[in-house]
């Protein structure tokens, strides 16, 4: 192991044990890899930490998952008719932008304002801290003529 992958692993390590959460090799294996990844679904995330520290079981994957979301070391994303993904950009309340035909997925910063970015226009008396926005379209390889959509 390269010494600032090393140091990438200890601070990986580190922030993990600041939330409560005990730093195992898996853990820090899958922390690395939905931060490394873009948009991952979980069965993508095992196949990375796969990669990384050797056998690990989808359960623990999603139980692993589930916990670091709860710590906001990751964000669930799910875009309809489509599996959770997950992120490793968290804490700046960015939208995405998803195409209707092929599922990619990319980040959109925040268009205007502070967060959460949009104004509910009736807040029913919640603190709203955070807005959720998917735009949704064609991606540039859907949208070129002769492109043929997924099935």
């Amino acid at each position: 192991m390269t010494a600032s992958r090393h140091s990438r692993h200890q601070t990986t390590a580190a922030e993990l044990r600041a939330v409560g959460l005990r730093a195992t090799a898996a853990r820090v294996a899958l922390l690395e890899t939905v931060r490394e990844g873009g948009h991952l679904d979980a069965e993508a995330v095992a196949s990375g930490v796969r990669r990384r520290v050797g056998q690990v079981s989808l359960q623990a994957v999603y139980e692993a998952l589930h916990a670091l979301t709860a710590a906001r070391l990751v964000r669930r994303i799910e875009p309809p008719g489509s599996p959770a993904r997950f992120e490793g950009r968290v804490g700046d309340n960015h939208h995405h932008v998803l195409c209707r035909s092929c599922g990619a997925l990319a980040d959109v910063d925040c268009a205007v304002g502070d967060a959460p970015c949009l104004t509910a226009s009736d807040d029913h008396g919640f603190a709203i801290d955070e807005a959720e926005v998917i735009y949704r379209g064609l991606c540039p390889d859907c949208s070129t003529p002769g492109s043929s959509p997924a099935a």
